[in-house]
């Protein structure tokens, strides 16, 4: 069963988050609430997000200063950030919002086929990294463990290196599918930043474990670093 990725919706005004909740529930993701800045980041100390969509003006710590918080925490400092905001003073406001470290600066009244639409984006990119993690995973199982059985036991894990081999194709063909759609949609440079440095990370687990091939060569292969 595939789990479902956690999207951040932050607002001081409950009828902005019920809206929010409507226009991203066709989405079929977890939907988390929260009426503060300050709330926000107790949210994100305990659970991973997909996309923080960040009101801007809100008492208290406002989204640009949410924002700075978040992107100071190793932890939390690469998950995209989609600035909401009711008002506007022109480029300068727009520019300060991308300083703050958003991958978007979206105007209310919004078009909610359009948030949907670059929501989802985000979304299905933090699911195809998370299958990279967890065939990075079984890769590094294979790695620690699978050399010192096989000295021992003359069974090859072919069985084993079959099934993480189709397991990162499958991951692959995705990843390919997605990157010729953002090309094909002429999405937001960030995203297409993003499911580049995936590809890249896909081709890095590839070359780990096509070294694993009997005949392929002596030594442990490195496996690819997930930051």
């Amino acid at each position: 069963m595939v789990q479902k990725a956690k999207i951040l919706l932050v607002d001081d005004r409950p009828e902005n988050l019920l809206a929010l909740e409507a226009i991203l529930s066709a989405l079929d993701q977890t939907l988390v609430r929260a009426s503060s800045g300050e709330e926000a980041l107790k949210a994100l100390l305990t659970d991973d997000f997909a996309v923080i969509l960040l009101d801007v003006q809100m008492p208290g710590m406002d989204g640009f200063e949410t924002a700075a918080h978040i992107k100071r925490r190793e932890r939390t400092r690469d998950i995209p950030i989609i600035f909401l905001t009711a008002i506007n003073h022109g480029p300068h406001h727009t520019f300060r919002g991308y300083a703050a470290g958003a991958v978007d600066y979206i105007s209310k009244p919004f078009d909610p086929w359009v948030l949907r639409a670059k929501v989802s984006v985000f979304v299905e990119l933090y699911m195809k990294n998370c299958q990279l993690r967890e065939q990075a995973a079984l890769l590094r199982l294979q790695l620690e463990g699978g050399g010192k059985a096989a000295a021992e036991d003359t069974k090859e894990p072919a069985g084993l290196l079959a099934e993480l081999s189709a397991r990162l194709a499958a991951v692959e063909e995705q990843a390919e599918a997605l990157s010729k759609q953002l090309d094909d949609d002429s999405a937001d440079a960030a995203a297409v930043a993003t499911a580049a440095h995936l590809e890249r990370k896909l081709t890095g687990l590839r070359r780990a474990l096509d070294a694993l091939e009997p005949g392929t060569g002596s030594g442990t292969p490195s496996v690819p670093s997930q930051n």
